[in-house]
C-alpha cells in the first residue's frame, strides 16, 4: 500500500498484490530449502525443509517489516525486494549460527546467489509479464 497525498487510507499497489508477493517469497524460500535438502537421506523430509527454511523465512519477514516501516511501501518490486533478500540471507545465517545450523562458506555463497535469483527473479518477471497481460 502506498500513502495518498490527502492522508486518507492507502491505496493498493498497482499490479502486484501484497498477499501474492508474500506467498511468492515464502514459496521460493521453501523451494530453495527443498532443493538443498533433496540430497539428504531423512526420515521426514518435510521437517528437514522447514528446519532449513525457517531462519530465511524469519529474515525475509524482517526485510518486509524494514521496507514497510521505512517507506510505508510493501516489497513487491525489485528495488524494495533487495532488502528482503539481504535480510533473508544475513538474518537467516545469523539464526543458523545461533541455533547450531551449518554456515559453511560454500553454503553462504550458494544461499546468497540462489535466494537473490529467486527473491528478485519473480519480481523481475512480474514487471516484464504485467505489461503483456494488460495488452
Amino acid at each position: 500500500m502506498t500513502p495518498v497525498a490527502d492522508g486518507s487510507r492507502p491505496q493498493p499497489i498497482r499490479g502486484m498484490s501484497v498477499v501474492a508477493a508474500g506467498v511468492l517469497d515464502t514459496v521460493v524460500i521453501l523451494v530453495f530449502a527443498a532443493v538443498g535438502r533433496a540430497t539428504h537421506d531423512e526420515t521426514n523430509p518435510v521437517l528437514g525443509v522447514l528446519a532449513t527454511a525457517w531462519p530465511f523465512l524469519v529474515g525475509a519477514a524482517a526485510g518486509w517489516a524494514l521496507v514497510h516501516g521505512r517507506s510505508l511501501r510493501w516489497p513487491t518490486r525489485v528495488g524494495t525486494g533487495i532488502p528482503v533478500w539481504v535480510c533473508a540471507v544475513v538474518l537467516g545465517m545469523l539464526l543458523r549460527v545461533v541455533t547450531g545450523g551449518g554456515t559453511a562458506f560454500s553454503f553462504v555463497v550458494v544461499a546468497t546467489l540462489v535466494l537473490g535469483v529467486l527473491l528478485l527473479g519473480w519480481r523481475v518477471l512480474a514487471v516484464r509479464v504485467r505489461p503483456r497481460l494488460a495488452s
